[in-house]
């Protein structure tokens, strides 16, 4: 690409804001050019209103940028969105009314109708739904993509390999969600020394609601939600980053766990076939190890890009059990954007 394309962060001072910026420094398609948060950091030096914890300094392109307010206008042609739920909703729309390509990943979006609510691995194919979208709303070049909740992301990941092969009927999960989750300064620390709490807000919803559409089909510029059922539990417990998810499943057809083992190993998409510059080689990774994954030998695989699996091992209840863990504001979230607006530059949608 012999330009780069300018690229904003819209509440870049928070926890997923700071890994956008981490994550674009040095990327070959993308320049971050313009930093945005709330109305009362407008115009200041970004170094001076970050309280920077993802690294161990913040990158020197964005230290000294000027952070612009919500209201200031954007001249970058991508908007990848950190804002919190309901400020998100208003914000992302008019951005992508006057042209721009808002990768959110935010709530706000994720289940309207018209929003493709994309995995580049797992439903390249609702991208079209922007066809749709730019017709229902009348705009010539703008969009809104969005990428699921940080533990669908990972749980959808390592579902997909068994969706193909065999089919899947129901599925049920209980999560071990990291601290991180809930941002900056998260959870406080005397609810989660000696502790799990058994309870994450919207956390099951989400699971349950956005699978269905994920792994749902495209007809007619609308999607049918998949035919399976899925059942949640989440909880978070004192890991800093790494959600775990402990996932048991009934097939749509009978399968060895060698079978299964296999289909994990050997899953790919379209972010691989197009060697994406965030594309994992690898988006499920297999541990054989009776004791893995853990969070912090193997979050950040693949550059905390893909989802580990592991315990894979047949389920006297369903058919098939096994742990996942993914890196939360990695590819469960800065990183899932970036990878989603990396295929939409490639497939066309975006100049």
């Amino acid at each position: 690409m012999a330009e780069k394309i300018s690229v904003a962060v819209l509440g870049a001072t928070g926890s997923v804001g700071q890994r956008f910026i981490q994550l674009l420094q040095g990327h070959p398609w993308f320049a971050v050019n313009e930093l945005v948060a709330s109305d009362r950091s407008s115009g200041q030096r970004y170094a001076d209103v970050t309280d920077w914890r993802v690294s161990d300094s913040i990158p020197e392109s964005a230290r000294d940028m000027p952070v612009k307010g919500l209201s200031d206008p954007l001249e970058s042609t991508i908007v990848f969105s950190s804002l919190p739920g309901g400020i998100a909703l208003e914000v992302e729309n008019r951005l992508a009314g006057e042209g721009k390509s808002v990768f959110t990943n935010a709530s706000d979006n994720r289940m309207v109708p018209d929003v493709p609510l994309m995995i580049p691995e797992v439903n390249p194919d609702h991208a079209s739904l922007i066809n749709t979208q730019r017709k229902n709303r009348g705009w010539d070049k703008g969009l809104i993509v969005a990428n699921p909740n940080c533990s669908t992301i990972h749980l959808i990941l390592a579902l997909k390999p068994i969706w193909d092969a065999f089919g899947i009927e129901l599925a049920m999960t209980t999560t071990l969600q990291a601290v991180s989750g809930a941002g900056y300064p998260g959870v406080p620390s005397l609810d989660m020394i000696d502790n799990i709490v058994p309870y994450i807000g919207g956390e099951e919803e989400k699971i349950e609601s956005e699978t269905l559409k994920i792994f749902g089909s495209l007809n007619g510029g609308e999607i049918s939600p998949a035919p399976v059922k899925v059942s949640a539990q989440c909880t978070r417990v004192p890991v800093r980053d790494g959600h775990t998810e402990s996932v048991s499943l009934k097939l749509g057809k009978q399968a060895s766990i060698d079978e299964v083992i296999d289909a994990f190993a050997t899953f790919s998409g379209r972010p691989q076939e197009l060697g994406l510059p965030s594309a994992p080689a690898h988006p499920v990774v297999v541990r054989s190890q009776a004791d893995r994954p853990q969070p912090v030998l193997d979050r950040d695989a693949e550059n905390g890009m893909a989802s580990i699996v592991g315990r894979v091992r047949e389920c006297p209840i369903f058919d098939v059990k096994f742990m996942v863990l993914g890196h939360n504001t990695i590819r469960g979230a800065a990183g899932a954007s970036i990878l989603n607006a990396e295929l939409l530059v490639k497939e066309g949608y975006i100049s």
